[in-house]
């Protein structure tokens, strides 16, 4: 009798072992499982990846339908997906006539911008880009300014006042946000948002450009954007 008790013991000492063990078990296996889920892959992604070039239709709209504009192309280098250095280079122009002074105000003349953007996706390597980026900017210019003249106030005539190819040179500093798409093949659109800040500059013998190619209108800040049609090559 004492002997079957004590079996009976045995059999469910050891029952519970084997319950026991079977949860430990599973999440053991989970575990490992689990590990296994959270490894993280090499990136094998080629450390100079492409490049592609682009072309801005917002200046050239800025330029046919109000004062001034632009055209602009851009160069961006892609590095492993995730860092973009880029070159833009463009043509800055207006021939503007004010209606009220009918002061005239002309400029022709290139800008260029050097600097780089960072893709802020989590996945790096997705379709859609978001950029945020930096660019230091420069333009050498020369405009002519005319009126028709200003009234001498003691003898009274008129003074014409006018320059012609009036040298000028600004640099400034420009903080942008972009986003980018793929739409079919190397074929992508996309569009920026840009803050103008002028580092340092000279506005010429009349201390007075209307407009900087590449900046803006002349002042202290300004604002601006893109939107771009993009090829990689």
């Amino acid at each position: 009798m004492i002997r079957l008790k004590n079996i009976s013991i045995s059999t469910c000492i050891l029952a519970l072992s084997l319950l026991l063990l079977v949860p430990l078990e599973a999440s053991a296996q989970y575990g490992l499982k689990k590990k296994k889920r959270e490894v993280i892959l090499p990136d094998t992604t080629a450390f100079f990846n492409g490049m592609a070039v682009s072309a801005d239709l917002l200046g050239p709209a800025m330029l046919w339908l109000g004062d001034y504009g632009s055209y602009e192309a851009a160069l961006r280098v892609n590095l492993k997906d995730r860092w973009f250095p880029v070159l833009e280079v463009g043509l800055g122009k207006t021939d503007y006539v004010d209606d009220a002074t009918q002061t005239s105000y002309k400029v022709s003349s290139p800008y260029f911008r050097l600097g780089g953007d960072f893709n802020l996706m989590k996945n790096k390597h997705d379709i859609y880009r978001i950029y945020a980026g930096a660019r230091y900017a420069f333009t050498n210019f020369k405009y002519d300014l005319g009126n028709p003249g200003v009234k001498d106030p003691v003898w009274g005539n008129v003074v014409p006042f006018e320059a012609h190819d009036a040298k000028c040179y600004y640099h400034w500093l420009e903080v942008c946000f972009g986003v980018d798409a793929k739409i079919v093949g190397p074929f992508h659109l996309g569009w920026s948002v840009r803050y103008k800040n002028r580092l340092f500059y000279d506005a010429g013998p009349l201390d007075n450009c209307w407009y900087v190619p590449g900046f803006g209108k002349s002042g202290k800040t300004a604002f601006g954007g893109t939107f771009n049609v993009i090829i990689d090559i």
